[in-house]
């Protein structure tokens, strides 16, 4: 096992506490505004009620306490899926644990199961579940190699575009997050680049790694963009956001970034154009007023565009809220009414809400009416000794979910 892999699992995995403070910044609603950002049905949303999904997180719980291999996926943050064409729906997890886990099978995501010191640890993975709604296979792993020594590689958000435009042939694009090991304050990683992979359909073999957006040269670490914690795809556009790293060097927020690209041109650079507060440019810049952590989720509902993160303050440990948006630029709005998901036990933290729309939710069979699956993932707030308890409850690091169901807000 590489060096920087074996220190991380002594201070803890994946995008654990990083993300969990990281996402305790506060989203101001003072984006400047732009033509054409009312769009038709839009009106202010909020959260009016929510309940704990107890199939999808038992299912995860089932795959990973499934010791029939010792290849697969027993754990992972970073949650992210897109539906195949063929209604599968691959997931994407960032730091990963493979191995095999020890103990009594447990059906609701509860378990007291154990994982041994030896467990294997990745930087990424992917597994994929079938249209019945069961996992059934964690892809090679990892399934993105390491770009360089030092670095890796944690996917973020994906989707399902042509190879090109106005092709017949799909694929799957995936957004990736590039890190190098750094010191203090970069425990997790220093932000690097952001790049885009393409994977073939159906079987899913990755077959190019570009890099959109170089950040290596910019001197302030804090001030590298990452993009690619959320997309949505609107009239022949892919909106990309991202965010920087301004929190983890001055424990202050850091700044919510957008990008647009034309379908089916992930993966070419030149594409690629960033929102500077009046217009579509070269260079990204900050949303003006927007202050959100390096990871959130954007879901279009009903002609409005809902952004779920972590509440601010000491909250945003434990609380997800949202805001609403007429258009992916903004002007936000709120924050709104918010919830905290249960937690599995005292001294974790909650971190990285992600929406699927992919994924019907398990009251109704469906999505629609308003009703959406969230997904939140759990670490420990110290990273001293954090893998070893990872390790002795496996618990502690696999994705929850929860129903939500969104209404017009006031």
């Amino acid at each position: 096992m590489p060096e920087d892999a074996r220190a991380r699992q002594r201070t803890g995995t994946g995008l654990g506490l990083l993300l969990a403070l990281v996402l305790g910044a506060v989203l101001l609603t003072a984006l400047p505004d732009h033509p054409g950002r009312q769009g038709g049905g839009c009106a202010p949303r909020e959260v009016a009620s929510w309940s704990a999904d107890q199939r999808l997180t038992g299912e995860f719980a089932r795959y990973g306490d499934d010791a029939a291999r010792t290849d697969d996926w027993t754990g992972g943050d970073g949650t992210h899926s897109v539906r195949l064409p063929d209604g599968r729906v691959l997931w994407l997890f960032s730091d990963t644990y493979l191995g095999r886990v020890h103990g009594p099978p447990d059906p609701v995501g509860e378990s007291s199961a154990w994982r041994d010191a030896t467990a294997p640890l990745v930087r990424n993975s992917g597994v994929v579940m079938d249209g019945e709604g069961r996992l059934r296979t964690t892809l090679p792993a990892p399934l993105f190699p390491d770009p360089a020594p030092g670095q890796w590689r944690w996917p973020v958000a994906a989707r399902v575009e042509p190879r090109s435009p106005g092709s017949s042939e799909k694929v799957v694009r995936v957004l990736l997050w590039v890190r190098t090991a750094g010191r203090s304050p970069w425990i997790y990683g220093v932000p690097t680049a952001t790049e885009v992979a393409t994977l073939s359909l159906p079987g899913l073999r990755v077959e190019s790694v570009v890099k959109v957006l170089d950040q290596s040269l910019v001197p302030d670490p804090s001030r590298r963009v990452l993009f690619g914690t959320t997309l949505v795809g609107k009239d022949g556009w892919t909106y990309v956001f991202g965010g920087d790293d301004g929190w983890t060097a001055s424990r202050s927020a850091s700044s919510a970034y957008v990008a647009r690209v034309p379908e089916g041109r992930l993966g070419e650079p030149a594409a690629w154009r960033y929102w500077d507060g009046s217009r579509w440019g070269l260079r990204p810049r900050a949303l003006a007023g927007a202050k959100v952590g390096s990871a959130f989720s954007v879901v279009p509902v009903d002609g409005t565009y809902v952004l779920f993160t972590m509440a601010s303050g000491t909250a945003g440990l434990t609380t997800v809220t949202s805001y609403w948006a007429c258009s992916p630029t903004g002007p936000w709005h709120g924050p709104a009414k918010d919830f905290s998901p249960r937690l599995p036990t005292a001294g974790v933290a909650a971190y990285n809400p992600q929406a699927h729309p992919a994924v019907p939710d398990s009251a109704s069979g469906a999505g629609g009416g308003g009703r959406l699956v969230l997904s939140y993932d759990v670490n420990w707030l110290e990273t001293t000794g954090a893998s070893a308890s990872i390790n002795a409850d496996v618990a502690l690091y696999r994705p929850r979910f929860v129903t939500v169901r969104l209404t017009r807000a006031g």
